[in-house]
């Protein structure tokens, strides 16, 4: 269990907010998108989901090599090398002239989050396991998902008295905090004795041993699915509430809001968890994400975008589900590989995302004029997944 050193309830503010460091160089940058391709020049409207999308496909890759080091030389080491890392990728996006080095930097950036990221998950897999994991991944996410529900209204306010520079200044700011935090108050989990050596055998004996759990590579492909579809919104929210709908600045408060539907979710997630277990709660969550996705779909397929007043009770309900997802997918997919939890959350974590990236810009290219195909890509990601729990729901770890 936890060291007693950090109470529960700042473990999972400290961890939330390693997390946090992700949506936070994710979201408080959407207000800026289109200030950004005036300064650096975009070759098309879409230019501008890629500086979110590309952040992605550095977490993937970078934690293929940050979870399995932090197997070696310990949880915190690695962490420190991400952080740094993300100071250097920062100011590079800070000096950047050009699309493509601005994508440089945003790759960078995200390859140095997936140490924080993924090994924050290592942390609790060590300290936590079973539905006890499961409610201890929803506290941390009802804090981490207030970071997007803040971070759009934040970068739009530094937007207006500074420039999109500073957005990227102020995520230092926030960088050096928790990495003092961390630092002080959080306690090496990884004991000497549990350490494995770092070399090619180590990992590709994890990696079979990591996909030899059913459980674990079916829940890594839903997280894939989801991720990809939940990735298009992050990376076309901007376009269809601002260019769709011209609500430019009621944008960053239209993020919040359904940001905090996620939370509050995830939330009662927490409260459910222990009493009716992760696997039935997830279940009823990916029939619910199934049902609001195709409900919209059947109504609006070849119209016009509804309403903005619609078009938010819809992405309330499905971000809803999505806050009954995340949590229990991520501990399901954690739960028969704590012996090798670096290696298993690097390998699980770039495996979903080397199929959720593509799967995103994928969807995102057909947004143009409504969010149609953002809906259809929720029905067929979800639907999938779903078929896919059905071989899993009832096997015991």
């Amino acid at each position: 269990m936890q060291n007693k050193k950090t109470s529960q309830l700042e473990f999972v503010a400290l961890m939330a907010s390693l997390m946090a460091l992700v949506a936070l160089s994710i979201d408080a940058l959407l207000p800026a998108l289109s200030q950004i391709g005036l300064s650096i020049g975009y070759r098309s409207d879409t230019d501008g989901q890629l500086l979110v999308t590309m952040i992605f496909l550095g977490l993937g890759v970078g934690q293929l090599f940050f979870g399995p080091l932090s197997d070696t030389y310990g949880r915190k080491n690695i962490v420190y090398i991400g952080l740094i890392l993300f100071v250097l990728a920062s100011i590079v996006c800070i000096y950047s002239k050009s699309l493509e080095m601005m994508l440089f930097g945003r790759i960078l950036q995200g390859i140095a989050l997936s140490s924080p990221r993924t090994i924050s998950i290592s942390i609790i897999r060590d300290s936590y396991e079973g539905d006890y994991m499961a409610k201890i991944m929803s506290f941390v996410t009802v804090i981490f998902i207030i970071v997007p529900t803040v971070a759009p209204a934040l970068g739009q306010i530094i937007l207006n008295h500074y420039s999109w520079q500073a957005i990227f200044s102020s995520q230092l700011v926030f960088v050096v905090l928790v990495a003092v935090w961390f630092a002080i108050r959080q306690p090496e989990t990884l004991k000497e004795k549990d350490r494995l050596p770092f070399n090619l055998q180590v990992f590709t004996n994890g990696i079979l041993q990591t996909f030899s759990f059913k459980q674990t590579t079916i829940c890594t492909i839903i997280s894939a699915l989801i991720t990809g579809s939940f990735m298009v919104y992050l990376s076309a929210s901007q376009q269809v509430f601002q260019i769709q709908y011209g609500l430019v600045d009621e944008f960053a408060y239209i993020f919040a809001s359904l940001a905090l539907t996620v939370g509050g979710a995830t939330f009662i997630n927490g409260q459910l968890v222990m009493k009716y277990g992760m696997k039935k709660l997830l279940f009823y969550a990916l029939i619910g994400y199934v049902l609001v996705s195709t409900t919209y779909v059947f109504l609006f397929f070849n119209s016009e975008n509804p309403s903005v007043e619609i078009m938010l009770s819809f992405f309330g309900l499905q971000f809803f589900c999505l806050g009954f997802i995340f949590g229990n997918l991520r501990a399901l997919m954690m739960q028969p590989i704590g012996h090798i939890a670096g290696i298993g959350a690097a390998v699980t974590g770039f495996v979903a995302t080397l199929f959720s990236v593509p799967l995103a810009t994928f969807i995102g290219s057909f947004i143009d004029k409504t969010a149609l195909p953002m809906f259809i890509g929720f029905a067929i990601c979800s639907s999938l997944g779903l078929l896919l729990f059905l071989s899993i729901k009832n096997q015991k770890v």
